[in-house]
């Protein structure tokens, strides 16, 4: 069959993150690892949807190249207790006007969150949006066996592992964790007011027992690349046909654009390939289309 494209139009500010990942034939969807109830998801407060194209293990809707659109409503909600990472009882504060330190949303099953139909999709096994309180976090906890990448919407994150790695990183900056054999690392918001929003994907790997592995992008190294195009961020290690500023252990790209009013973007579906668009921030439409 031919390839499809899609077509992103800008209907209000946004920001856009599509994976292109492979069918889940053929990879091994190894058991999360994480250490407590609550444990680790991506969402937050503000409104974002997500369009998903239909399962691509079936040639008959690759042929149709159907969309699945997942509004913020649809999306798990997570308000974990504070206690389960480490941090103090709720409280209230002038800069933050949730009830919980915390506000998740998951795209797939995660934590509390559990339906075995809506488990992943392809290798994306985690997809959650974290809205995090300033000056609260996720204390030290362990990861295995999996591919975690992270993309910061607003705020500063401040990460510290057990590899001896500690920077703080800001809005539009990307970092990567290979958990391979086992690392164990802490997130938190450092900021006295301000929230701290971001994105974290967790890629099943494509081989188990690796190294433990760390490395990060700023955002303000591909702010004039991602105006109104696509900026490549994630590749596969084993691609040497792309250089990205994150390369990860599994055939799955990333990418980002921020599009003004009325510009729009088109991405390439290659034949056999599958794609999850998320709008970050703002509106947009979405269109496909062979050939």
């Amino acid at each position: 069959s031919a390839a499809r494209t899609i077509k992103i139009v800008r209907i209000a500010t946004i920001v856009l993150l599509l994976g292109l990942l492979p069918a889940a034939s053929g990879a091994r969807l190894f058991p999360a690892f994480a250490s407590s109830p609550g444990a680790r998801a991506l969402r937050s407060s503000a409104t974002t949807f997500a369009r998903r194209l239909a399962n691509i293990n079936n040639p008959a809707a690759l042929e149709k190249m159907s969309f699945n659109k997942i509004f913020d409503k649809d999306l798990a909600v997570s308000e974990p207790n504070p206690a389960w990472f480490g941090n103090g009882a709720n409280d209230k504060s002038p800069h933050w006007t949730n009830a919980n330190w915390l506000k998740s949303r998951f795209h797939f099953s995660f934590a509390e969150y559990n339906n075995p139909r809506n488990s992943n999709y392809g290798v994306l096994r985690v997809m959650n949006d974290d809205l995090v309180q300033p000056s609260r976090g996720f204390g030290t906890h362990p990861h295995r066996e999996m591919e975690i990448v992270t993309y910061i919407v607003e705020g500063e994150l401040s990460h510290a592992d057990s590899m001896g790695t500690e920077e703080t990183l800001g809005r539009g900056s990307i970092q990567f964790m290979t958990a391979g054999t086992g690392v164990q690392h802490s997130e938190h918001n450092r900021h006295p007011t301000n929230p701290l929003r971001f994105i974290q994907m967790w890629v099943v790997p494509a081989v188990r027992g690796a190294k433990p592995n760390y490395g990060s992008m700023r955002g303000d190294k591909v702010e004039a690349m991602r105006q109104n195009a696509w900026a490549h961020l994630v590749s596969n290690a084993k691609d040497t046909s792309k250089s990205t500023p994150v390369e990860i252990n599994q055939d799955c790209n990333m990418y980002v654009t921020e599009l003004s009013q009325g510009s729009s973007v088109d991405f390439k579906v290659d034949q056999g390939r599958q794609a999850y668009v998320l709008c970050m921030e703002g509106s947009s439409s979405v269109s496909g289309a062979h050939g």
